[in-house]
C-alpha cells in the first residue's frame, strides 16, 4: 500500500474505504460479509474509512467491526455532520455524540461538514457558533481534523476553501469529471493552499466500469498496456500529486483485492502522454451522446444573473450519457442546493457569455433547451424540499 501525507504529516493510505455501499441482507447491513472485506482492506494497509451520519447503518456497522477486532486506534475514521439538521450548538452536540456512540469511539479523526455546497450554508453555521464548537472539540481531542465534502461548481468550492482554515476537503473527481463539479480547478486551488484532497466517486458510481459504451471498451482492450477500466480510473487519480486519498465503495472481496493491488504500485506521474491520450479518447466515446460540446473551461463565467452555465450543461449532457436520475441529481446540486439559485431559468439572454466561449456554443439557445429538459415538475418539487431541509 502506498501512502501520502495529510496536512500534519500523518500517513494516509492512498486507497480509502468508502462505507456508503456496504452489502445489505434484507434491510440490514450484512455484517459478516462486510467484516471480512474491511479486514482484508485493513490487512493490506488501508487506514482511512469514510462514513456519514445519514448512511443507514454504516457508522454502527463500522464501529462494531473495528471494536470487535481491536483495531479502532490503528485506523482513521472519517464521518460527517448533517449540517442541514443543525439548529443550534445543542443540536451539534446531539448529532456528534450520537455518532461517537454508533462508532464506539471517543474521537473522530477526520470530521466533515457533509455536502457543504454553498458559502451561505457555512455562514449560517458560523452564526450558530460552529467555529467555537469545532475549536472546543479539537481542544478536547474529540475531533482531530476538520473538513468538508462538496458537490457543486469550482467557483463556489474555491470560496468555501478560502473561508476557513480547513484541514482537508472531499470532492467528486474522476477522468470524466475533470472539468465539472469542483474539478481540476478546485483540486489545484485546495492543494495550492496546502489542503489535502480526498476523492469520492472515482468510478462515477460504477459508470466508468459497468456502463462503458462498446467503443470505450474496445479502446481499452486494444491498447498496448493492459489494465481494467477500474485500474485506469484509479491510476489517473493517483497520477496527480494533489490527490491525497481516493475512496472506493468496496462491497466485494474482488473489489478489495483489485483496488489494493493497484494502490500498491501506483505512482505520481506514471501515466505517459500516450496513456493520457487514450483516456481522452475514452471520454470522447463516453460523451458521444452529449448535447452541448462544453469543456467546462468557464470562460463564460461569471454570469450576471448567476446562472451556473458549465454546471447546467454538464447535467444536461448527463441526461443523455448517464440517464435522467443522475442528470437531475447533478442539476439540483449545482443550481438548487444553495440560497441563491443558479438555474438556467435565471437567464435573461444578455449574450455576454457567448462573447467569451472558445467553443462557439450558442449558450442562450442551449440554456433554453436545458431548462426545458431539466426544470420540470420533479425539479421544482425537489428544489422546495431542498430549501426546506437546508433552511434557505
Amino acid at each position: 500500500m502506498k501512502y501520502r501525507s495529510d496536512k500534519y504529516g500523518n500517513q494516509i493510505s492512498i486507497l480509502g474505504y468508502g462505507c456508503m455501499r456496504f452489502t445489505t441482507k434484507g434491510m440490514k447491513i450484512d455484517l459478516e460479509k462486510t467484516e471480512k472485506e474491511i479486514l482484508a482492506a485493513y490487512n493490506a494497509g488501508v487506514n482511512y474509512y469514510d462514513t456519514a451520519y445519514i448512511y443507514p447503518g454504516s457508522e454502527a456497522a463500522l464501529g462494531e467491526i473495528l471494536e470487535k477486532n481491536n483495531i479502532r486506534d490503528k485506523v482513521n475514521i472519517a464521518t460527517k455532520l448533517p449540517h442541514n439538521l443543525i439548529k443550534d450548538e445543542t443540536s451539534m452536540d446531539k448529532y456528534f455524540d450520537e455518532e461517537l456512540k454508533r462508532l464506539r469511539t471517543d474521537h473522530v479523526d477526520y470530521y466533515l461538514m457533509h455536502m457543504l455546497n454553498d458559502i451561505k450554508s457555512w455562514e449560517r453555521l458560523k452564526e450558530l457558533g460552529i467555529e467555537e464548537w469545532i475549536n472546543d472539540k479539537k481542544a478536547k481531542g474529540q475531533i482531530r481534523q476538520i473538513g468538508f465534502s462538496y458537490h457543486g461548481n469550482s467557483d463556489m468550492f474555491c470560496k468555501i476553501v478560502d473561508s476557513y482554515d480547513w484541514d482537508f476537503c472531499q470532492i467528486q473527481y474522476n477522468y470524466l469529471d475533470e472539468h465539472s463539479q469542483a474539478g481540476r480547478t478546485g483540486l489545484n486551488h485546495a492543494a495550492a493552499k496546502g489542503i489535502p484532497v480526498v476523492i469520492m466517486e472515482p468510478l462515477r458510481g460504477g459508470r466508468l466500469v459497468n456502463n462503458l459504451p462498446e467503443k470505450a471498451q474496445k479502446l481499452f482492450e486494444k491498447y498496448e498496456v493492459k489494465r481494467t477500466p477500474a485500474e485506469w480510473a484509479f491510476r489517473w487519480l493517483w497520477n496527480q500529486k494533489e490527490v491525497t486519498c481516493v475512496l472506493s465503495g468496496m462491497n466485494s472481496m474482488e473489489m478489495v483485492e483489485e483496488n489494493v493491488k493497484t494502490a500498491s504500485t501506483a505512482e505520481v506521474g506514471e501515466l505517459t502522454q500516450k496513456d493520457e491520450e487514450l483516456l481522452k479518447q475514452v471520454v470522447e466515446a463516453i460523451n458521444g451522446k452529449m448535447k452541448v460540446p462544453c469543456t467546462g473551461c468557464r470562460y463564460c463565467m461569471p454570469c450576471p444573473q448567476k446562472v451556473d452555465i458549465p454546471g447546467t450543461f454538464s447535467a444536461y449532457n448527463k441526461k443523455y450519457t448517464d440517464g435522467k436520475f443522475i442528470a437531475l441529481k447533478e442539476y439540483l446540486m449545482c443550481t438548487a442546493m444553495r440560497k441563491d439559485s443558479t438555474a438556467a431559468s435565471n437567464c435573461i439572454e444578455c449574450g455576454k457569455c457567448e462573447q467569451h466561449c472558445p467553443q462557439g456554443i450558442e449558450i442562450r439557445k442551449e440554456l433554453k433547451n436545458a431548462k426545458k429538459e431539466l426544470e420540470g415538475p420533479i425539479y421544482n418539487i425537489a428544489k422546495k424540499i431542498v430549501h426546506k431541509m437546508f433552511k434557505y
